[in-house]
């Protein structure tokens, strides 16, 4: 109800069409999309429509690409929304399903990315928790090398967008939401750049088995304040999209951008909380 007495009119497919394009967003790009339904107004059609919108103004010449993440098939010592109690964490190492590209429900991500991923022809890529999904001429290309260890490094979906040079679209959403500055985090060198040890289970061989594997203990804390910083030195265009405020920009002007920026600031902040 809140969000109708919000709007003052329907945001259509065609209006989302529209203020794509007018954004910048063209036929033949290859873009990774983070998205909000709310944020852009009462949908008609919802979720389903954003997608069909995206699908029009780029497919079949460009990529769509979305993050499918599913944190509920992480390491349970990790969990914190809700925490569960250590004596479930080995039940739940021995029994949660392996991960399925086709069957396993993203967690967390929204409604717009749940709908994509089952678009037809979308294809999934292999990581348990990080996976991403792309439909388009280049998704094999750059979903099918995506490693266990570090699932959001050089060597995975975020590695190829960045040798793409991909555009970035930030549907509704911050830079808080941007896996691209996962990325640039990775990349940067700065103290206290910590690494936890993560579980999930796959299929190996043919059977399922719980493995072990290291990850880059992600901090997305400053992640506004990196984005605010990159919009007000002029590398991005922002414009309203339905009712949602939208960034489109170059994943490599981002990454150049980020990565002395967390170079610096991070490594003042370790400055700063020195006793």
């Amino acid at each position: 109800m809140k969000l109708i007495q919000n709007c003052s009119h329907p945001i259509t497919i065609s209006r989302l069409v529209e203020d794509l394009r007018q954004l910048g967003l063209g036929s033949a790009d290859t873009v990774l999309i983070h998205s909000s339904l709310s944020a852009l107004g009462w949908v008609v059609g919802g979720a389903q429509a954003v997608v069909e919108a995206l699908c029009q103004v780029v497919l079949p010449q460009g990529t769509l690409v979305m993050p499918t993440h599913s944190s509920q098939f992480t390491e349970p010592r990790h969990w914190q929304n809700p925490p569960v109690p250590q004596s479930w964490w080995e039940t739940i190492r021995d029994h949660v399903p392996a991960y399925d590209p086709h069957l396993t429900p993203t967690c967390g991500m929204g409604a717009i990315v749940e709908c994509f991923r089952h678009v037809p022809k979308v294809f999934r890529s292999s990581h348990p928790t990080l996976s991403f999904a792309a439909v388009g001429p280049l998704a094999q290309t750059i979903l099918r090398d995506h490693v266990l260890e570090d699932g959001l490094g050089e060597f995975s979906p975020l590695g190829a967008l960045a040798r793409l040079d991909a555009k970035v679209l930030l549907l509704g959403v911050g830079f808080d939401s941007c896996t691209m500055l996962h990325l640039a985090e990775a990349k940067a060198e700065y103290k206290d750049k910590g690494r936890i040890l993560q579980g999930s289970a796959i299929i190996r061989d043919g059977q399922r088995q719980w493995v072990a594997y290291y990850e880059q203990n992600y901090n997305s804390d400053d992640f506004f304040e990196c984005g605010e910083a990159f919009l007000q030195a002029g590398h991005a265009r922002t414009a309203t999209v339905g009712q949602g405020r939208t960034h489109l920009f170059s994943a490599r002007a981002l990454l150049e951008f980020a990565v002395p920026w967390f170079e610096e600031n991070r490594n003042s902040m370790s400055l700063d909380s020195t006793p």
